[in-house]
């Protein structure tokens, strides 16, 4: 009970609610539902430009400025995670989101539709960003890579399933039915946390703040290095998506569903990595395992450059199949790397995790714009494969010259241990 009151578990209890069911339940929910929610009213944008006689350019804003609401969360959020606790910022943010869906709901003009997606997107994503500190306030630094992958890997099934489901209740019930089972969704996940998740923030330092948080992670060489990392690696993905459907439908000539079908092997490569890091963390270092996404990534990504010199991929079978090399090994980069970044100062994981995000999406709403221009002005595939390969380098020089080298020891109690809470909790 004390822990649901905001004071940090005891390490018995800290051990059950690791391994627990219920944990990684509410893990994969705080973390999906902003992403869920951006999804899921893709399909409907057609149908909102035409209801309220709007470009459909307009009607994009409900996912631009949604997208823009999720990187100001990361940056809000954090902090005010690690001063209050987990559990009432994720509440507060929860609460933000249920009444900007209902505002939603309610929309009489694309402007107010617009405006109450970008609230919904900055209470909905206190989710992914605290999500990530709970899980560093859990888990040792060797384990916090292969749980972000697992909750990752979970969250990634239903993310797939958003845009047809979006489609499916616009088509049957119209689109401001999406907007009710958003709502819906999002006050379970609020009731969920209220019921279920105790306080999992440990004890701060009198006198510590987001001032000196905030400098002594910058000051951090190897916070430095783990955020470039991860930030560098999840650019890659902006900048394929940003030019794949330029370079699918108009270069090779082939229809949006057909690319619709193509992207998905990214996101099906994406998830099998996640897999592949829940698999192996256990007997393997974090900074291994972060070697291993990088030579998948930078493998992959000569390839394909190859494949673009010499004019094999100007058949989407060979980029994509070539590109899902990448993306298992960027999922693999990715979640280790954010898992250095926040195990950097545990008691700040909060402020590290939002830094890390609004860096990600920041950058990444430049990057796809960059990937789209690259992709609808060049008659080849040269361009963007030459800037998916030029970003990997970046990032494996990043590990090699700004990442300090340490040792780590994995010993077989850590690994059964391990193995043992994964299994329970699969």
């Amino acid at each position: 009970m004390h822990g649901m009151m905001g004071k940090p578990p005891s390490t018995a209890t800290e051990k059950s609610i690791a391994s627990s069911r219920v944990m990684l339940l509410l893990l994969v929910c705080m973390t999906g539902v902003a992403p869920i929610s951006l999804y899921m009213l893709v399909p409907a944008l057609p149908v909102l430009a035409t209801t309220f006689g709007s470009d459909i350019s307009v009607a994009q804003m409900t996912v631009s400025l949604y997208m823009v609401g999720i990187a100001c969360s990361q940056l809000i959020m954090g902090p005010l995670s690690d001063k209050f606790g987990r559990r009432p910022v994720l509440l507060a943010g929860l609460a933000l989101m249920v009444a900007a869906s209902i505002a939603c709901v309610f929309a009489e003009s694309l402007p107010q539709l617009i405006a109450a997606r970008f609230f919904q997107a900055l209470g909905g994503a206190t989710g992914m960003v605290v999500s990530r500190a709970i899980i560093r306030d859990l888990y040792e630094r060797e384990r916090v890579g292969a749980m972000i992958s697992l909750v990752i890997a979970v969250m990634m099934i239903a993310q797939m399933l958003s845009p047809l489901t979006g489609g499916l209740i616009e088509t049957a019930f119209g689109w401001r039915a999406i907007f009710y089972a958003i709502t819906a969704g999002s006050l379970a996940v609020a009731v969920g946390i209220a019921l279920a998740l105790p306080e999992t923030r440990r004890d701060r330092a009198a006198g510590s703040g987001f001032r000196g948080d905030v400098g002594s992670l910058i000051r951090n060489r190897a916070f430095v290095g783990y955020v470039l990392c991860q930030v560098l690696a999840s650019q890659i993905i902006f900048t394929f998506a940003g030019g794949g459907p330029y370079i699918v439908v108009t270069q090779m000539g082939r229809t949006t569903v057909e690319y619709g079908a193509w992207f998905a092997t990214s996101s099906l490569a994406f998830l099998v990595g996640n897999l592949l890091c829940v698999r192996f963390a256990p007997r393997h270092s974090l900074e291994k395992l972060i070697w291993f996404g990088l030579a998948l990534q930078l493998g992959g990504s000569l390839f394909n450059l190859t494949w673009s010199l010499t004019g094999l991929n100007a058949a989407p079978g060979w980029l994509f199949g070539t590109q899902m090399i990448v993306m298992a090994g960027n999922a693999i980069v990715m979640a280790n790397s954010a898992a250095g970044a926040i195990s950097v100062r545990p008691e700040a994981a909060g402020t590290a995790s939002g830094a890390m995000g609004f860096l990600q999406q920041g950058l990444g709403a430049l990057m796809s714009q960059f990937g789209a221009y690259l992709g609808g002005h060049s008659t080849t595939t040269l361009p963007l494969t030459s800037a998916i390969t030029a970003i990997s380098l970046l990032c494996a020089a990043v590990m090699i010259f700004v990442v300090p080298r340490r040792e780590v020891v994995v010993s077989e109690e850590l690994i059964e241990q391990a193995e043992e809470e994964e299994s329970g909790m699969l």
